[in-house]
């Protein structure tokens, strides 16, 4: 007989639960094997459901195994007793063998057993192939057994279950087992160290069945794994990127290789254990940014990365390692390239380094410091753009709204700086903010003088071109006013031209259309004087030059909207909140279901300019503006247009340690007082200067303030204070007034902030919008003959002369052609109001005119175009364009 295997108590078990229903009387089992020291020499054992009393013996002769019978025998405490042994069975006898069961030595087949213990009715033959998988599953049995296979136990199903056992993870034995998971796993250092503790046997046997189920990258990991790395598993293949970079010199590869420690590796196989670490950061990387749990993916990530910055200084692969898109030290690299570049003169070189900053993996783990760059480049832009000058208020104040309070907007981001506090970046970032301050500052003082010679004879009657303030419910509020819908009114305190194109920004994403009545421009009004609430925001709302609280608001409110046949509410900061369970107190939100004019006042960017809270210094969300995002959605549900408007701006504090309050006479207020004017400020007087008996001396610099430090002031002359945003949002288009526009966000957004103002356009100077209408008509004879455009040949087609027939009052041709072709070009989708500019007048309601193109181009049914981005953007589907006009790509 062959030396007896090894036998523990789970083996024994198995072996019972087939052997003992079979017996009759017999209590003694004897089995070819030897019985493993550390497994229990008594225990119980269910068997069809009797509890029977096992005791194992081990004895190697016969002398041993007649004495061990013997005992059992006189012994009432068991019921069961089995001897494991190496004896065969002729030298046992027929006396001591007819007492056993079977009359013989069970031989154990290990791989029967393993059937039993999964429940299984038949097995893989490769199983019975592979010893090592056998012993494993007979000893990595959880106490609570293997989960039922059933019918044919699979070699697949037999290994998963053992991963699970051996690397101590559920995921890996029942959920999505790819190079991903294991990478996730590995992680985990206790369950890792696992896989290390295992023979090596074992280790190859299951390092091969990974690498034929998730590839050859479950090669390296699990050597490294083995090797007691498996926390470094994951940096070490971020730094593997040093294999496929262009240039990297040989020096650099080997230094890899030495950091890595794993020899015998295919290079095949290290870029493939490359390509998966960089796929399943990504993956978390992702995570971070949408998942609810994004801190603790953010976090995992960081680690990972900032331990192979780590491994890479260790091993002088920093230098190497820049182009990566994954090391912290490759992005900060990056930034400093952008901050040496920051200059008008090096603005191509600024562009490259801000889209190779953006493309950085950890660009979206540090959202605000590419936020940060990419502010500090826009400033760039704006410098290199010819100096603007300011010829009146109205052009001043309008300038404010549709560039320069962008200007200020992207410097309160870059005085906030970096927050790694990287001194060349700091330096660079300083270094644009002062020149666009100064040439800010150059604005306003222009715009203060303009302003100081306007201001004697400004009235609603001669506003020399310019919104007042307190001619805006009857300029912009009123013709909001329809049949069945009334306007509701939000005053943002406070809210200068910078906060108000930023919360734009954000509501352009949120199914809301912006409407004006200028073309291509948002409303932009004058402040009364001083600019303070008192004052400004009592003309406002009163529609009327004058200054008061709350009260005199409420009653003027009132008082103007039943001058137009229309009852209305004004609602202050202590009338918004509701009771317990309610958001919005009752009765406003019953005046905003009602068909009454509804006016809100929002203090937050006010109150927090006065106590120094909230994001006022470096940004605003509206969910920051309190109760903002409710009204907004309240209106939208009532389908109330919006006038979301300033009683004045503001300008912020910039002071730093030693600065104090400007010593002055006659002080009223933080940005205004009487007296004589001195270097940065200016004398107003004139109708619609309401204190200081007609005359109040206002500062223009944006750094002078009379009173205590504070977040914010407003007061003064500057053209931050001075001007007030007024953006009207529609639910629908359906409410557009007549000869309102809708506003593309292109005309909202100036040139130099987006990449339209990019490298290509630095030759190019910047020209008045003009109608694409009129230049599609007038365009000239071409010298040469010039292909047919995609459009052209479709509005030529039988097919869509069929399908205009239907369409009344359709577009000319060639406006629909430019249509198309504009599609096209710009890869098929194109927001509405973008399209609508190409065809006129027709354009001035995008709803409509989407509903118009597409009885133009869906041909019987089928979605040549469609509306989708929540009734934003038109996508085309050019094949079956094609298809259905019959025409060729």
């Amino acid at each position: 007989m062959t030396a007896p295997p090894e036998v523990n108590r789970r083996i024994i078990e198995a072996l019972l639960q087939r052997e003992l229903p079979r017996a009759k009387q017999q209590r003694l089992v004897l089995v070819h094997g030897r019985y493993d020291t550390s497994s229990a020499s008594e225990f119980g054992l269910l068997v069809e459901g009797q509890q029977r009393r096992i005791k194992v013996s081990d004895q190697p002769s016969v002398l041993g195994i007649v004495e061990a019978w013997q005992r059992h025998r006189s012994s009432p405490d068991t019921d069961v007793l089995v001897v494991t042994t190496g004896v065969d069975d002729a030298e046992l006898g027929w006396d001591l063998r007819g007492y056993a069961v079977g009359r013989a030595t069970r031989t154990v087949d290990r791989v029967e057993i393993v059937k039993q213990r999964f429940g299984a009715t038949d097995i893989d033959p490769r199983i019975r192939r592979e010893p090592w998988l056998v012993d494993a599953l007979l000893d990595a049995e959880p106490t609570v057994g293997w989960r039922r296979a059933g019918g044919v136990l699979t070699r697949d199903t037999a290994v998963r279950a053992l991963i699970g056992a051996r690397l101590g993870s559920r995921e890996l034995a029942e959920g999505t087992l790819d190079v991903g998971a294991l990478l996730s796993w590995s992680r985990t250092a206790a369950s890792a160290a696992h896989f290390a503790e295992l023979t090596a046997t074992e280790r190859k046997g299951l390092t091969d069945w990974l690498e034929e189920t998730v590839g050859s990258a479950a090669v390296v990991l699990m050597t490294l794994v083995g090797a007691g790395r498996a926390e470094d598993a994951m940096p070490l293949g971020t730094l593997g990127a040093v294999l496929s970079l262009p240039g990297v010199s040989p020096d650099a590869t080997l230094a890899f290789g030495s950091v890595l420690g794993v020899s015998g590796k295919r290079g095949s196989e290290l870029r493939e254990f490359v390509k998966e670490v960089e796929g399943t950061l990504e993956r978390w990387i992702a995570e971070a940014e949408f998942a609810t749990q994004g801190e603790a993916a953010r976090q995992r990530v960081l680690d990972i990365v900032r331990r192979a910055d780590e491994l890479a200084s260790s091993a002088d692969l920093t230098v190497a390692l820049a182009p990566s898109r994954f090391l912290p030290s490759s992005f900060s690299s990056r930034l400093r390239t952008l901050a040496e570049n920051l200059s008008p003169a090096r603005r191509t070189a600024a562009e490259s380094a801000l889209s190779s900053l953006r493309d950085h993996a950890l660009a979206r783990l540090y959202p605000d410091r590419v936020h940060t760059a990419a502010m500090a480049v826009r400033l760039t832009r704006w410098l290199a753009e010819a100096e603007e000058t300011v010829d009146s208020v109205a052009a001043g104040v309008q300038r404010q709204l549709a560039s320069w309070g962008w200007v200020d907007h992207a410097l309160a981001v870059l005085w906030a700086g970096d927050a790694v506090h990287d001194p060349v970046v700091g330096r660079a970032y300083r270094a644009v903010h002062d020149k666009a301050r100064a040439r800010r500052d150059r604005l306003d003082e222009a715009f203060a003088r303009r302003l100081e010679i306007w201001a004697a004879h400004a009235s609603t009657q001669a506003p020399g071109g310019c919104l007042l303030v307190e001619d805006v419910l009857e300029r912009i509020a009123v013709p909001l006013v329809g049949k069945d819908h009334a306007p509701l009114i939000l005053v943002l305190d406070g809210m200068s031209s910078a906060v108000a194109v930023e919360l734009g920004e954000q509501l352009a994403g949120r199914a809301w259309h912006e409407a004006s009545p200028y073309s291509e421009h948002r409303a932009a009004a004058v402040a009364a004087v001083p600019s303070v609430t008192r004052v400004s925001r009592a003309c406002l709302l009163t529609a009327g030059l004058t200054n008061g609280d709350q009260s005199v608001e409420k009653d003027g409110f009132a008082a103007f909207w039943r001058k137009h046949r229309k009852q209305a509410s004004l609602f202050h900061k202590a009338e918004i909140g509701g009771h317990a369970g309610q958001r919005l107190a009752e009765s406003l939100v019953a005046a905003l279901a009602g068909e009454d004019v509804v006016g809100v006042v929002l203090n937050t960017i006010d109150d927090a300019l006065d106590h120094g809270k909230g994001g006022a210094p470096i940004g605003w969300r509206l969910s920051d503006v309190t109760y903002l995002p409710e009204l907004l959605d309240a209106a939208r549900a009532y389908e109330r247009p919006v006038v979301l408007v300033a009683d004045h701006g503001h300008v912020l504090d910039r002071s730093t340690a030693g600065d104090g309050p400007v010593a002055a006479v006659g002080v009223e207020s933080a940005r205004w007082r009487v007296g004589d004017p001195a270097d940065g400020e200016v004398a107003l007087a004139g109708p619609r200067v309401l204190y200081g008996d007609g005359r109040v001396v206002v500062p223009w610099r944006e750094d002078i303030r009379y009173l205590p430090k504070k977040a914010g002031y407003h007061g003064g002359a500057s053209l931050a204070e001075m001007t007030v945003p007024v953006l009207v949002l529609l639910p629908s288009a359906t409410l557009l007034p007549v000869e309102w526009e809708i506003l593309a966000r292109e005309s909202v957004e100036p040139s130099w902030w987006s990449a339209r103002a990019g490298v290509e356009a630095e030759a190019a100077p910047r020209r008045k919008p003009t109608k694409v209408r009129a230049r599609i008509e007038d365009q000239a004879t071409p010298l040469f003959p010039v292909e047919e455009s995609l459009g052209t040949r479709v509005v030529a087609s039988p097919a869509y002369e069929t399908q205009r027939a239907f369409v009344p009052k359709a577009p000319n041709k060639k406006a629909i052609a430019a249509v198309i072709d504009e599609l096209v070009k710009a890869d098929r989708t194109r927001p509405i109001t973008a399209v609508a500019a190409l065809v006129g007048r027709a354009g001035r309601n995008p709803d409509f005119l989407a509903r118009m193109l597409e009885r133009l181009l869906n041909v019987e049914g089928y979605p040549v175009l469609s509306v989708t981005d929540g009734g934003r953007t038109l996508k085309l589907d050019v094949d079956l364009l094609c298809e259905q006009f019959g025409v060729q790509k």
